[in-house]
């Protein structure tokens, strides 16, 4: 069974190399991307109900002993992610056949789409460092060509930001690693762990903390997300979904790892430098939001307040923040692709971006517009929705942990959630109808079946949480007990 955790990493990676020599043949790159995606969703969900019954899942490639092979790690926090980013996939590439232009398709759309996904999925599995690094860079590398494809000039200028942000960021993701591996002589996160626990959390170990957590900011977008606008707006709406559901999370789910197994020792500096980050996070976020009257920068704020709503819960560094955190990020990452691509929709049928310039959609696309509004419901933490729950626990989580000033801006951020997405749908969706069907840029057609899809999962997240409640607890107990994660890596051997 252990071997069955490579399964999520390997088939979008094999599938990807496969379609390069299929660049002519769309409709079976179409079939086997679906095809692939399913599997990987397939595979997680067995994975669960093992670590359910059985504890965590390690697999060392090469049969060397931990911690001096390759290890691969799924406990349940990080396996609960990779089943939520099949989904999204399955729904964007779903999307993407009837949005991605024929010639985007031939320049090797599904391939870096399946190349970026299992850099996401070996992100969320990798149990060192330096392979965290590897497969950020396999994402980074796919999200650049996908930025670009097209060839526009917008997307050329907004690529430009994105790839020399990213570069930076990776350089001193590598400085880190090699100060990392200076103090513990391992780049192992199980060993990482033992070896920091032994020696004590000191100023200087500290300060390597805060340096990864720069580092990682920059990729979800906490605080530092100057790049992230422009970057997420400009490429298609299949590929903007996919960006706004999956690449921020890699970053928070890269803070919430080192941050709850590795530097834990000193949460009254770190952990409240995190929530320091996440207010001025959802702040700005909020003013951006708000500020804009473009549909696509509207939403790509809401992305950015996310990012600060879920690391809120992991600056309370309690059971409730991060039971709250956790909750929030699997509603997150569906949400997100969710408005994103219902978003795309609207753009595409009004032929603009500008919510000045469209009125009335309700009446042409009733489905439509209820699915944004259930969807806007769901953002805001309305219950009984999915994104109540989490709010409602990493609410409760910084109230506990004393921080009342992080618990309080949370709330308000949502009412600049509120006002951005409904100053949404009351102009794209309410009042005078100013397009008929067929005046319209476009229609619906192929593109309904992914968008209900994902808005069925938020009602059903919402409705029925007992269903995945118990495997939400179970993420939080290895997030808040470490040694759970090290004795799975180490299988009761001796730590060297």
């Amino acid at each position: 069974m252990d071997k069955i955790i490579i399964l999520p990493v390997i088939l979008p990676l094999i599938a990807g190399l496969v379609f390069i020599l299929l660049r002519s043949y769309i409709k079976v790159q179409r079939i086997l991307s679906v095809v692939t995606l399913v599997a990987v969703m397939i595979t997680s969900i067995f994975m669960m109900v093992h670590i359910n019954q059985h504890g965590i899942l390690t697999m060392q490639l090469g049969n060397w002993q931990a911690p001096f092979g390759i290890g691969i790690v799924a406990d349940m926090f990080s396996t609960l992610l990779v089943l939520t980013t099949s989904i999204v996939a399955i729904c964007c590439v779903i999307f993407a056949f009837k949005t991605i232009e024929k010639e985007r398709e031939e320049h090797y759309f599904y391939a870096l789409f399946l190349f970026l996904i299992s850099g996401v999925i070996g992100s969320f599995l990798t149990g060192d460092l330096f392979n965290l690094y590897v497969f950020f860079e396999v994402l980074l590398l796919a999200s650049y060509v996908l930025v670009t494809l097209g060839g526009k000039k917008v997307q050329l200028r907004e690529a430009m930001k994105y790839v020399i942000i990213n570069i930076l960021s990776s350089i001193l993701f590598l400085v880190g690693i090699a100060y990392m591996y200076s103090i513990t002589g391992t780049l192992s996160f199980a060993h990482i762990s033992v070896r920091i626990a032994e020696a004590g959390q000191d100023g200087f170990i500290t300060t390597v903390a805060i340096l990864f957590l720069l580092v990682f900011a920059v990729k979800a977008g906490l605080f530092l997300f100057y790049w992230l606008p422009g970057s997420y707006s400009v490429p298609p709406t299949a590929v903007s979904a996919v960006f706004a559901a999956l690449l921020t999370k890699v970053g928070i789910y890269a803070i919430i790892r080192m941050f709850t197994l590795i530097f834990y020792h000193e949460p009254e500096i770190t952990h409240v430098f995190i929530g320091v980050l996440a207010a001025l996070t959802m702040i700005l976020g909020g003013i951006g939001a708000i500020g804009y009257w473009e549909i696509e920068k509207i939403l790509t704020y809401n992305v950015v307040i996310g990012t600060g709503f879920i690391l809120a819960g992991l600056a309370a560094f309690t059971h409730n923040g991060l039971l709250g955190a956790t909750y929030y990020l699997i509603h997150d990452m569906i949400i997100k692709a969710l408005i994103f691509l219902i978003g795309g929709v609207i753009v595409y049928l009004t032929g603009t971006n500008n919510l000045k310039e469209m009125s009335g959609l309700i009446r042409t696309h009733p489905y439509l517009g209820w699915m944004f509004f259930i969807a806007a419901l769901s953002l805001i933490g309305i219950p009984p929705l999915s994104g109540f729950i989490g709010k409602v626990f990493i609410t409760r989580g910084t109230f506990e942990a004393d921080l009342f000033w992080l618990g309080i801006i949370g709330l308000l951020a949502s009412l600049l959630i509120l006002y951005s997405i409904m100053k949404v749908f009351m102009n794209a969706f309410w009042g005078e109808t100013l397009l008929s069907e067929e005046e319209e840029y476009g229609s619906t057609k192929g593109v309904m079946v992914a968008i209900s899809i994902l808005t069925f999962i938020t009602i059903a997240l919402g409705i029925g949480p007992e269903f995945i409640q118990p495997y939400v607890d179970t993420a939080v107990e290895a997030l808040m007990n470490p040694q759970l994660y090290i004795d799975a890596v180490f299988g009761g051997n001796d730590i060297p």
